[in-house]
């Protein structure tokens, strides 16, 4: 199988367990990573990797998420990976998210907020018209101040909004800002929710349709 690596804290024990199944079982599996973090786990653990050109198709895409609603809507991006993510989440036939049960909220925004993916260029004036939409916001630094930069160079303004009453809504909205890339709202992007609980793991089909196309 050719399969999606995510990245984050999840995604890595994800990963790690890919590498005890290969080295244990024989599991035989072709990751396509998320981040260079993803990438160099992977090699490690000995995980034949591909670019994602390199394959015609992805057969499974594996990931956690910051947050998923009901409808299985979710927030991610607080490692910094949410473009790349997204590329290849569209890419994946079906997509399989890996969260603990805090992760899920009766509404997006209640704990995180939506990480969004922006040119550096005219950072700040980018900032002035998410900050218009609404958001209260913050550009992603490092511990030395120094602006945060993704795998890609690009620089992430994290957006808190009062209320998340229409997630569609609000990700055209974000995605209509000159500067901004791409946001940390995942919409139709799992088909499949595993969650872990104290109880043992429920795996869960999404409620709302899937997002075939991936064009918005």
């Amino acid at each position: 199988m050719v399969v999606g690596l995510g990245s984050g804290s999840t995604a890595t024990l994800m990963v790690q367990r890919l590498g005890e199944r290969r080295e244990q079982d024989g599991l035989e599996i072709i990751g396509v990573p998320t981040s260079v973090a993803t990438a160099v786990l992977a090699q490690h653990l000995r995980i034949p990797l591909r670019e994602l050109d390199d394959v015609s198709s992805l057969d499974m895409n594996l990931d956690g998420a910051d947050e998923v609603d009901p409808q299985f809507r979710m927030i991610k991006g607080l490692g910094g990976a949410l473009l790349r993510e997204k590329i290849v989440a569209c890419a994946a036939a079906r997509r399989v998210t890996i969260i603990t049960a805090d992760k899920r909220v009766d509404r997006l925004g209640v704990n995180a907020p939506i990480p969004v993916e922006v040119c550096r260029v005219g950072l700040k004036h980018t900032e002035r018209r998410l900050q218009r939409l609404g958001a209260e916001t913050r550009i992603r630094l490092l511990s030395s101040g120094a602006p945060f930069l993704t795998d890609g160079g690009n620089a992430i303004i994290d957006c808190r909004f009062a209320e998340i009453a229409d997630p569609e809504e609000l990700d055209s909205h974000l995605q209509a800002v000159v500067g901004v890339f791409e946001t940390g709202l995942f919409l139709g992007l799992c088909d499949l929710l595993v969650v872990g609980t104290n109880d043992g793991v429920e795996q869960l089909a999404s409620p709302a349709p899937r997002n075939t196309g991936c064009g918005g």
